[in-house]
């Protein structure tokens, strides 16, 4: 009874590994890769006390704690062994994000993941397979984007690393990005990719800014240069998600009639468009006339729709976590995270 019990289980398993072999490759992939991280890794007192690590950028790795702790007691972020360790990137990048849309709607291709659930992006710690996925994606007509990722969570299922490439940031690029990673920890809604993402920002921005404050005063130089990197990046998502809505109304224009050299040729122009005047864009630094920031895109490298439906899952819903924060509950933002704690269950 007991060896047929076996057998069967046995059966089932072959059988779902060759049904989900693509997903089981994958995942072994993606495991080994996030393993042989977590082998090489060193922990940061080790780092600390090394005679031939950089003072400057041991200072870095010592304002990461002041980041943690700043987050833990400030903030109400959970309490994690993240960022205890060090990974030494030697200058290379270690993770790509492939990001995928609808050639004519801006939505995005989706996969799905055991326990933590579905993604608009698929990563990968090998370059090549990146680029093999990124081909295939483009095969079947999909608009793709390939970046590189200078930090992720593992949701409290690894001890995250201090990675190399996080300490040629500004402090202020640094808490943000720190406090961002930590917020996935502390809270990540499954199946809501969108809403992780924009809480993610939303509350790495805002501690990134208190952070500075409490350590160099609201009129220092440290905090106003962020405010400032803050005013047109918020410049810039206005203006990129204006530009998603006229692509949202375009395609809605679109219909089986429609020649493929028209649907072409009035998604690349408006595409142009938006591009363009992103130029009429400026930021005005504490002392001094207003600077136009250089454009990140030119006629011979125009964004597709990849790159607009990853601005809708990252910055869309700012203003609605902005408007609830100040709203219901005062700017009092350990009440507002208390309330997301409870409301929103968590991985």
């Amino acid at each position: 009874m007991i060896k047929k019990i076996l057998l069967t289980l046995l059966g089932v398993c072959i059988v779902l590994g060759i049904w989900y072999r693509d997903l089981v490759r994958y995942g072994w992939m993606q495991g080994k890769g996030q393993l042989r991280i977590l082998w090489n890794t060193k922990p940061v007192e080790q780092v600390l006390a090394d005679p031939s690590f950089p003072d400057s950028l041991k200072r870095k790795i010592e304002l990461i704690q002041e980041i943690k702790r700043y987050s833990v007691d400030s903030l109400g972020i959970n309490p994690s062994k993240n960022y205890t360790t060090f990974y030494d990137q030697h200058g290379q990048p270690i993770l790509w994000v492939v990001v995928a849309s609808e050639k004519y709607r801006l939505v995005a291709k989706e996969w799905k993941f055991p326990v933590i659930g579905t993604f608009a992006y698929k990563g990968f710690f090998e370059h090549d397979r990146a680029r093999e996925e990124l081909e295939s994606l483009k095969q079947q007509g999909f608009d793709t984007r390939l970046n590189e990722v200078s930090a992720w969570s593992t949701l409290g299922f690894f001890r995250d690393p201090i990675l190399s490439s996080m300490l040629k940031r500004s402090e202020g690029q640094l808490a943000e990005l720190i406090i961002h990673e930590l917020t996935h920890g502390t809270l990540f809604v499954k199946d809501n990719l969108e809403y992780n993402e924009n809480l993610a920002d939303f509350i790495g921005e805002y501690g990134a800014l208190k952070f500075l404050i409490q350590k160099y005063g609201a009129n220092s130089p440290e905090a106003l240069g962020y405010l400032d990197s803050k005013q047109y990046g918020e410049k810039y998502d206005e203006h990129i998600l204006r530009g998603t809505r006229k692509l949202d109304s375009l395609y809605a224009t679109y219909n089986p009639a429609t020649p493929e050299r028209v649907k072409e040729d009035t998604k690349w122009q408006l595409i142009d468009q938006i591009v363009e005047t992103v130029d009429t864009l400026e930021t005005r630094p504490p002392a001094g006339k207003p600077v136009t920031k250089k454009r990140r895109f030119n006629q011979q490298n125009l964004p597709n729709n990849a790159y607009f439906v990853g601005y809708k899952t990252y910055r869309q819903q700012q203003n609605r976590f902005r408007q609830e924060f100040e709203g219901k509950f005062n700017s009092n933002f350990n009440q507002y995270l208390a309330y997301l704690k409870k409301t929103y269950p968590s991985l």
